[in-house]
Formats: C-alpha cells, sequence, structure tokens
C-alpha cells in the first residue's frame, strides 16, 4: 500500500515536495531544511507523497548521522510510516559507515514511541543542541 524510496533533495522537483510535505506537517512549528543537505526519503500512497524523512552527517560526533526530520500527513498515520522510514535511513547510515543514528524530540509522545520501538534509547550529550524540555535519542548501528 506505501512504498519508501530515497529522494534526491538537489532535484527542484523533489525540493519542493519535500518543503510542501514539510508545510502540512510542521505547519510553521520549524524552519525549513536544507534539502540538498544529506539524505531524503518520501513515502508513497499510490502516486502521492504523504510522509518524508531526512538525515544529515551530525556536527556533534564522528560516524554519526542525525536524524533531522519526519512528517506523516495527519490522514496516514497509524500506518507504521515512521518506523519505514527510520528504518531505511539506518540502512543509509550503516552503508555510510556510521555507527550511530541520534536524534531529538520535544512534546511529541508518538515520535518518543516510535524511537522506544525503533531500540532508540534516551541519552544525554555533551553539548545538548535543542531546547531545554527537549529528549535525545541514539541507537548504536554496530
Amino acid at each position: 500500500m506505501y512504498r519508501i524510496r530515497e529522494v534526491d533533495g538537489d532535484d527542484d522537483d523533489i525540493a519542493d515536495t519535500l518543503a510542501e510535505l514539510h508545510s502540512l506537517t510542521f505547519f510553521r512549528g520549524a524552519p525549513v531544511p536544507e534539502f540538498d543537505r544529506g539524505y531524503w526519503w518520501l513515502a508513497f500512497h499510490r502516486t502521492t507523497p504523504v510522509a518524508f524523512a531526512g538525515m544529515v552527517p551530525s556536527k556533534w560526533a564522528p560516524r554519526t548521522g542525525y536524524f533531522c526530520r519526519v512528517g506523516v500527513l495527519r490522514k496516514h498515520c497509524g500506518h507504521g510510516l515512521q518506523l519505514r522510514l527510520m528504518r531505511a535511513l539506518e540502512w543509509r547510515a550503516r552503508r555510510n559507515g556510521w555507527h550511530w543514528v541520534v536524534s531529538d524530540t520535544t512534546e511529541n509522545v508518538f515520535s518518543a514511541n516510535n524511537f522506544i520501538r525503533a531500540g532508540y534509547r534516551l541519552y544525554q550529550p555533551r553539548c545538548p543542541w535543542a531546547w531545554p524540555n527537549t529528549l535525545y535519542w541514539r541507537k548504536s548501528l554496530k
């Protein structure tokens, strides 16, 4: 029913699709990422993009990917898309030779539970990069 595909954020049409999904899932709650940096995925329902995710090299730790964004259109929530997108980016991180994936959540119980389901653990980074009430997540790929 759904398929996930790694896409090229340098492609203008893909970047427009990612930006539209970002707008529809984050509204104005987060800045639009630079889609020409890192790795990006789209989830499709038939031929319609309904979710996206992105990962960039971490600024805070070597050989680590930072899971920087994931958004699923409300109508398509509850179908395991966030978990499937997580698996796709973990596969890419392993191919890149990275040892960890890190991420963060703030006041998002659904995402926090998905991180737990996917085997991520809470941790306290030496240099926290987000809000004071942020939860930081890490998963070993070794």
